[in-house]
């Protein structure tokens, strides 16, 4: 499904955010682990349909989550460890295979798993048998996927404890403080000093959980308020007492003009907010709402260097190169940083005639890209469907404040 999108000139809209799918998905995990079933409001999205749909097969055979990133790194830890003997080859798409796993499957090796690649080494698909796995201490890489630490994390209170020594860089670590938090709310015990993660032998105990709602979607209205300023945009289901590491946004949205202010339980985002020429952000902590203030940016003509962004190599799509190519169909030329940095000085081409945004199969390239319709009236974002996978109510929501959306016939 492709759409064109027409921005009216100022957006009117009261928006209730979908569910955390970060927190929806680690709660299905605890609650798995603890064979509780008594889970409810998780987000209603293609990830934790993956991870539902995943948790509830009973019986060995083919696990497939599809483009399911987060099911993916944490399954392969709960298939290593729940109801030892039974075996799963758990599988993804073709991209999914393509995204490195090998650094969790060799720490959960040390632990006694046994696990198998099927086709290529370090990448799924897996062959996963089930064993007892022993306590000990690990040392592994804090900059490849905090994902990796988090479900090592969940699986440590049945297997008698864990400790993690985590060396270099760490990245988004704010998901491993999330998962220390949800734990510990489950009564496990869960200790994190400097570069060190250790969780004791205490075992869970399941009880309900709220589930606030996504920051990160959050952006990308943020980003609309700062293109549109004379918009009235109200946010609902955030809360103040916040544990989702994207609720950074509430600093960082000031690089885009806007100051983010509570009334009663709703965010109001106000624009006006006196910013720098120029913006820096090291965005390690936060690289899932970093398309939407790089394609922000560059349609404010505000200069910019972030930085801290190697993890989106290994997204849905290389999204470091997909914000490339498709800002480049804009005019922005964008320069990137190694690995690990976009940066932009003012550096413009001439931009296609009729921009068609490829998505690559990523949901937050689809919806960074839907800003772009305030400069480029009719711009078409290709796969439009993508937001599925976490935000499926995006397009409805942006029709109810003001955006005329076109289905473009096949």
């Amino acid at each position: 499904m492709d759409l064109r999108l027409y921005a009216h000139t100022k957006l009117n809209a009261t928006i209730k955010l979908p569910a955390s799918k970060s927190i929806s998905n680690r709660a299905l995990l605890i609650a798995a682990l603890c064979d509780s079933t008594a889970i409810d409001g998780v987000a209603q999205c293609d990830d934790t349909d993956a991870m539902l749909a995943a948790l509830s097969q009973v019986n060995e055979g083919v696990v497939d989550v599809g483009a399911a990133g987060t099911a993916m790194r944490f399954l392969t830890a709960y298939f290593a460890v729940k109801n030892p003997g039974k075996t799963v080859i758990l599988r993804g798409s073709e991209r999914m295979h393509s995204r490195p796993i090998g650094e969790l499957v060799s720490a959960l090796r040390l632990l006694g798993a046994e696990i198998t690649y099927l086709e290529n080494e370090g990448f799924p698909p897996l062959k996963i048998t089930a064993a007892k796995l022993t306590p000990r201490r690990l040392t592994m890489r804090g900059d490849v996927s905090s994902q990796f630490i988090s479900a090592l994390m969940m699986i440590a209170p049945l297997i008698g404890g864990l400790e993690i020594e985590l060396t270099g860089d760490i990245v988004s670590r704010p998901y491993i403080d999330m998962t220390a938090l949800l734990m510990r709310e489950m009564c496990a015990d869960v200790e994190i000093s400097g570069n060190t993660v250790r969780v004791g032998d205490a075992p869970y105990h399941w009880h309900h959980l709220g589930i606030e709602a996504d920051w990160t979607a959050a952006s990308y209205w943020v980003a609309l308020k700062a293109l549109m300023p004379e918009s009235s945009i109200r946010l609902q289901g955030l809360t103040e007492n916040r544990i989702q590491g994207d609720s950074m946004l509430l600093q960082l949205s000031k690089n885009l003009g806007i100051d983010c202010k509570w009334d009663g339980r709703d965010l109001v985002l106000a624009s006006g907010y006196q910013c720098a020429c120029s913006s820096f952000m090291d965005m390690a902590a936060t690289p899932d709402i970093a398309q939407t203030f790089v394609t922000a940016l560059c349609l404010m003509n505000k200069p910019f260097r972030i930085t801290g962004l190697r993890t989106l190599r290994i997204k849905e799509t290389d999204r470091i190169e997909a914000l490339r190519s498709q800002l480049l169909k804009l005019g922005y030329k964008i320069t990137i940083e190694g690995n690990d940095g976009i940066s932009w000085h003012g550096e413009k081409t001439e931009a296609d005639n009729q921009p068609v945004i490829n998505t690559f199969n990523d949901h937050r390239m689809a919806m960074s890209f839907a800003a772009a319709a305030v400069r480029f009236p009719g711009i078409i974002i290709a796969d439009a469907q993508v937001i599925t996978k976490s935000y499926p109510d995006f397009w409805h929501h942006l029709a109810e404040a003001g955006f005329r959306i076109e289905e473009i016939e096949p």
